[in-house]
């Protein structure tokens, strides 16, 4: 009986042991590591959060606010926490503290360090680019050539230029590289030395699109929205031309900055400075509004047209929002994997929720090289959806999240760190999501707005030829 009463007693002083350090573990309290990405959140009293961008050498601050602006996208179980930004979930494990560099404050010497900056970049591109392999690089001898470019004496316009050859040398389709208005200034400087020449006139992705609008749609239908515009096209086909996957969302900007920066810099700045999973539902609340207006005025049609030729991207959840009013059951559209150090991070798979009353008659996505990023994900998201069809020429090939980053000296930059593949596990980074039907555009930005803007009777022609092709061969 004693040998029992005292087992009993052990027993009750392990339990009580253990329950004493659980309720610490079932708690979001702490300092987390995402799996790919290079980021650690710490969540403080379960009130306040702060976001750090960390390499082998550098943590800098991110973001620090209350909790309440990321609590609704996260979540925990089994001691991993899930962080849910627009249409993808990071994971994130449980660190026993912050990394000993997030403790060291930077000099305002080291912030400016030419060779210092480009060594955190290098080391962000060594951690996170997904597609070494896949452009065929070796990057160790390609971060020893550039590094010798630069010194301590080098400019802050000699490190851009630098950064930026390294980001074209990557192959990388989604890469870019935002640096501050003196750095423009003296680039601008240096080229007008170098040329002196009139440059040739060229279109803007939005100009070619409104004029595509302006002369396929035969009874222009849309309400309140410079962003996309619909109708019915040939009487019976409703023709929706998406110019953007961004700029949807109200985010109250002063018209003051506005009238300083123009609308885009003034967008880009504000969005900037707010959480960006709470930016992203303002995205879709603003793409919503319209796209209730849009299905409504199109319901009744044979088949509708969505082009995206003139669309270079944005946000995956808008296009999300956008191709679920075609999708009457939620599906498996695309799986995601992303860049660590050990290699890629276990797939993801995303899935398209459905709508009440969606669209089900033939819906046919025209694309060209210049649909990139968000739009191409579109496209090939459609591809699980049996009654859309792809026409026109394969996307730009930039599928990629891009994962953005900051410099110490408060530079912005992107890389590609997911794999962005169908439902079969193709990825078509670089190559671009295939067609049903081809029309061959020109490959070159401005040759392709040409010819379209120089005829556009005979784009919508082709276009026509190209959706009674397909309906042809479905009826096979």
């Amino acid at each position: 009986m004693k040998t029992k009463l005292a087992l009993l007693m052990i027993v009750s002083i392990v339990f009580a042991s253990c329950q004493e350090k659980n309720p610490e573990n079932n708690s979001i309290n702490g300092v987390w590591e995402s799996v790919g990405s290079g980021w650690v959140l710490q969540i403080q009293d379960s009130t306040q959060y702060s976001l750090y961008d960390i390499t082998a050498i550098s943590c800098l601050p991110s973001r620090s606010a209350g909790l309440n602006e990321i609590e609704s996208a996260i979540s925990l179980e089994n001691d991993t926490l899930s962080f849910k930004k627009g249409v993808m979930e990071y994971q994130f494990t449980r660190a026993e503290d912050l990394p000993e560099l997030c403790a060291i404050s930077l000099s305002p010497t080291q912030k400016i360090d030419p060779l210092y900056n480009f060594e955190v970049f290098a080391a962000t591109v060594k951690e996170h680019y997904a597609f070494m392999e896949l452009n065929s690089l070796n990057w160790d001898a390609l971060y020893l050539q550039q590094k010798t470019k630069l010194s301590e004496e080098s400019t802050m316009a000699e490190l851009y230029t630098v950064i930026e050859e390294t980001l074209e040398l990557l192959n990388d389709n989604h890469a870019y590289l935002e640096a501050t208005d003196e750095v423009y200034e003296m680039l601008a400087e240096e080229e007008e030395e170098e040329d002196n020449g009139e440059a040739p006139l060229e279109y803007g992705d939005f100009q070619v699109a409104n004029l595509v609008a302006g002369h396929h749609i035969d009874e222009d239908m849309t309400q309140d929205s410079w962003l996309m515009k619909w109708g019915i096209m040939d009487d019976d086909t409703g023709y929706v031309v998406v110019k953007a996957m961004w700029l949807y969302a109200d985010l109250n900007i002063p018209q003051s900055l506005i009238d300083e920066v123009g609308f885009v810099d003034a967008y880009v700045e504000t969005f900037h400075k707010m959480d960006e999973g709470s930016y992203i539902k303002k995205e879709v609340q603003g793409v919503t509004s319209i796209l209730d207006r849009a299905m409504n005025d199109l319901k009744d049609t044979e088949q509708i047209i969505i082009d995206m030729r003139f669309n270079g991207g944005g946000q995956d959840a808008v296009s999300f929002e956008i191709l679920k009013r075609f999708n009457p059951e939620r599906r498996h559209v695309v799986t995601t994997k992303l860049k660590t150090e050990q290699g890629y991070s276990s797939e993801q798979r995303l899935y398209l929720d459905s709508t009440p009353k969606a669209y089900t008659n033939p819906v046919f996505v025209l694309t060209s090289q210049q649909t990139g990023s968000a739009a191409e994900a579109f496209s090939i998201c459609s591809m699980a959806v049996p009654h859309m069809k792809r026409i026109g020429t394969h996307t730009q090939g930039a599928l990629s999240t891009a994962l953005e980053k900051a410099l110490p000296n408060g530079w912005v930059f992107s890389i590609s760190n997911e794999v962005y593949m169908d439902t079969k596990n193709n990825s078509y980074e670089n190559v671009g999501v295939p067609v049903d039907y081809e029309i061959p555009f020109p490959k070159d930005r401005q040759s392709f707005f040409r010819s379209v803007a120089n005829d556009l009777e005979e784009d919508k022609k082709r276009i026509l030829k190209a959706i009674r092709h397909v309906g042809l061969q479905e009826q096979i």
